[in-house]
């Protein structure tokens, strides 16, 4: 059995799940439909993450090459994470089927990145002892894609009883009807689901200029205003 030895005095974590280029942006693999909103809500939520100076557990999709998947293929760009949800002080593990655990993980860091090799970050034995064993009082999700992996993590959490709210407005999906599907199922197992300005309060962030598509850049929104004109 394994001792638990993962403490975090703190009320809240982030649950980022798979922020990753390929997802998220325009010109990646396997881009979201909502990709714009969804960009514009997680940076607002992780800079209030870091005002707040809250913890943040990430996951990250890492397919081998060669094993049939088109995205988040192990090595490229597509697979690294949008650079506002990386903390300076994060710490990586690998997908390797291992448990080990530094004692003093969330002391030394701000952010933990789990590589995983399936959708559900339960499959892998460290992501799980940590998702497991955290003690904190809330577990607030964002991410993509929502009706793969923010539904397997967000379930997964609430089969160990943990408490789980879901950002609405900051998951990504690839299907509306099968993500609105995902989001009642994990209402119904418990989990809480509110907008992002219910929690952080209104912004007037509107562009993210992250991603390099006309939609992000504002590009469509000044040439419908000169047209107007």
């Amino acid at each position: 059995m394994i001792r638990p030895i993962i403490t975090l005095r703190r009320r809240r974590v982030i649950v980022d799940v798979d922020t990753q280029k390929d997802l998220m942006f325009a010109d990646g693999k396997a881009c979201i439909r909502n990709h714009r909103r969804v960009l514009a809500n997680v940076r607002r939520v992780a800079a209030w993450a870091r005002v707040k100076n809250l913890r943040m557990i990430s996951t990250a999709q890492m397919c081998p090459a060669g094993n049939g998947c088109d995205h988040c293929i192990e090595g490229t760009g597509g697979q690294e994470k949008i650079r506002y949800t990386t903390r300076m002080r994060n710490c990586v593990f690998a997908a390797d089927g291992c448990t080990d655990v530094p004692r003093d993980l969330f002391s030394s860091y701000d952010q933990v990145i789990l590589n995983k090799r399936s959708m559900d970050p339960f499959n892998e034995p460290r992501a799980d002892r940590i998702l497991s064993e955290l003690k904190v009082d809330e577990f607030i999700v964002i991410g993509t894609v929502t009706e793969e992996s923010v539904k397997a993590t967000v379930l997964g959490l609430l089969a160990r009883r943990k408490h789980v709210t879901v950002l609405t407005d900051c998951v990504g999906s690839h299907n509306k009807g099968k993500a609105e599907v995902a989001l009642r199922q994990m209402e119904a197992k418990g989990a809480k689901m509110i907008e992002s300005k219910n929690m952080i309060g209104p912004s007037c962030l509107r562009l993210v200029g992250a991603c390099g598509c006309d939609r992000c850049k504002g590009k469509m929104f000044k040439d419908a205003a000169n047209n107007i004109a």
